[in-house]
């Protein structure tokens, strides 16, 4: 008890000081009800949530196995144990996500390389990985290869690497990132920061608006923004994907290779990867024919897989606003089993993201214990098969039970590094919103400092649930604490976060570790419970500023309420 009275006064001091202000001067005076629900958030319950999630028994929680349907009725029963109200379908917390699993069977499957000068045959998982995109189980390629660049179309950055180039039935080689900026234009395509048009998903969906058979991304570490054990342990599984329409086009290949396949293949053309890249950074770029043949067969296993988003609600205070919304969302899915590493298969994501989901239990238990509630209701939202390509929150997006144009903001919180207190923080996406000064206002109450993403370059505000709600208008953003922690100098949280991505990310050592310091994800949910009250009380919704990619979905959004 002097522990929850001594940190609830020293929330108290700091969202009311100028000393916890910052620089933009005396925060806002916090809210009683956000007083009285970070009063009883307890770091014990976001430590104890996060390890029974990422325990071996869970198996990694990998989409429509037994681990998932364990994990799903966890949420389930602590949702329920809580009080709150169910706001899935036909009166349950459950809003079912189908499905089709597709796993490249290693054993079947062979692609070959090749033209007049030679052949190549790459290694599965080695040399490249693939997916048959069209839910097929069996497929033959035989098609040309054309390089086509950064394989992006950008009118705004007045870009087009394709030229009208007609390629049907043609399979793509491409980079993995933006266009670069230039002197001249030192804030094309964002600068350093990544944009949708750098991203791994951007580029395969314009490979198939141009009718392309396949589309093969070329990874290095520096342009994908992680190392291709990634690539491998994430494609190299079972994949998820919602069930394609009658008449739906797919890319029957969906690939990854390494640099050094790159090398080898260009060469096989007559051409060099380093040049052509030159030649691909201008606007002048058109597509290069290789004289390469793309041939073999993709085989795969089909399996319907069930999985469910966990939804759950505390209804707002105000007869006519509680119809509207502010959701939290943090994915409670992984990677499942896998390929061993020091014989350990199990791929448990405690981070990544049994911390975010625990966060979000422990958010759920102190709003549904408060008496005091905001005017729009808060939506708890535990969203399934993020690894696979953001496949919950997709659906939920296609399917909301709150209309995205009656939902306030999203708050997504993928990975909780538990180090201990920060310093600082970073909002994406937040700064195109309406909402920024006010979220800017209680960070800085809080005594943390927002900064802007600290690894632009690896577009993360595309890479987790909350962009799924931002393409249909919800001002959706993605909460992370930051790396500079208190009582550590200034290094020391860059240490741990290159050794989590460089030997934890997506490896089965992302296990949960009892010296944890917990007191981070409390600092997390302190956050979250002062920025959803302002959001669940503000007069007029928050909105993208004007002139954002975002805008036209929030006003068509708007339009139909």
């Amino acid at each position: 008890m002097i522990d929850v009275q001594r940190r609830l006064t020293a929330f108290l001091v700091l969202a009311g000081s100028p000393a916890g202000a910052g620089q933009g001067g005396p925060g806002p005076a916090v809210p009683p009800a956000v007083a009285s629900v970070v009063k009883n958030l307890r770091a014990s319950e976001i430590a104890a949530h996060t390890r029974f999630l990422s325990n071996d028994l869970l198996e990694g929680r990998g989409p429509g196995t037994r681990g998932d349907r364990l994990t799903v009725e966890y949420i389930v029963t602590r949702f329920q144990a809580m009080g709150l109200q169910p706001a899935g379908e036909d009166g349950t917390y459950l809003q079912k996500v189908p499905l089709i699993g597709v796993r490249t069977d290693p054993e079947k499957t062979s692609l070959t390389l090749s033209a007049a000068s030679g052949t190549i045959a790459p290694r599965m998982f080695e040399d490249y990985v693939v997916t048959d995109e069209t839910q097929s189980e069996g497929s033959d390629i035989d098609s040309e290869l054309v390089f086509v660049g950064h394989g992006v179309v950008a009118p705004e950055n007045r870009w087009d690497d394709y030229k009208g180039t007609d390629l049907r039935g043609k399979t793509l080689l491409m980079l993995v990132d933006d266009p670069p900026a230039t002197k001249d234009e030192p804030n094309l395509f964002g600068g350093i920061a990544r944009t949708y048009y750098g991203r791994w998903t951007y580029k395969y969906e314009e490979a198939v608006r141009r009718g392309a058979q396949g589309a093969i991304l070329i990874h290095t570490d520096a342009s994908a923004g992680y190392g291709w054990s990634v690539v491998r342990n994430s494609w190299g599984r079972e994949r998820p994907f919602l069930r394609l329409a009658p008449g739906e086009r797919a890319l029957t290949v969906a690939a990854w290779i390494t640099q050094p396949v790159a090398e080898k293949l260009l060469r096989l053309g007559g051409q060099d990867l380093t040049r052509l890249t030159e030649e691909a950074h201008s606007r002048a770029f058109k597509p290069v024919p290789l004289g390469v043949r793309v041939s073999g067969r993709i085989a795969s296993t089909l399996r319907e897989v069930t999985t469910y988003n966990v939804l759950a609600r505390v209804l707002g205070s105000d007869p006519r606003l509680r119809e509207e919304a502010v959701i939290y969302s943090a994915h409670h899915d992984h990677l499942g089993i896998g390929v061993p590493k020091n014989g350990d298969a199990i791929y448990n994501g405690a981070i990544d993201n049994a911390t975010g989901v625990g966060v979000l239990l422990e958010l759920a238990r102190v709003w549904s214990s408060s008496e005091a509630r905001p005017k729009r209701s808060l939506l708890f939202l535990a969203a399934a098969a993020e690894e696979g390509g953001l496949r919950g929150s997709e659906y939920y997006a296609a399917h909301p039970l709150v209309a995205p144009g009656r939902t306030a903001l999203n708050l997504n919180f993928d990975s909780v590094y538990q180090l201990g207190r920060v310093r600082n923080v970073s909002m994406l996406g937040m700064e195109r919103t309406t909402f920024d000064p006010v979220a800017r206002r209680v960070a800085q109450a809080l005594s943390l400092r927002v900064d802007p993403d600290e690894h632009p370059e690896q577009g993360s505000f595309y890479r987790s649930d909350h962009f799924s709600l931002a393409k249909v208008g919800i001002p959706a953003v993605s909460v992370k604490l930051g790396i500079d922690y208190v009582g550590r100098d200034a290094d020391w949280g860059k240490k741990q976060w290159q050794d989590y991505e460089a030997n934890r990310y997506h490896q089965p050592g992302d296990e949960y570790d009892p010296a944890w310091d917990f007191a981070e994800g409390v600092q997390m949910a302190e956050l979250l419970a002062w920025l959803a009250w302002e959001a669940a009380e503000t007069p007029t919704l928050p909105t993208w500023l004007p002139g954002d990619e975002l805008r036209a979905a929030r006003d068509r959004s708007l339009s139909r309420e």
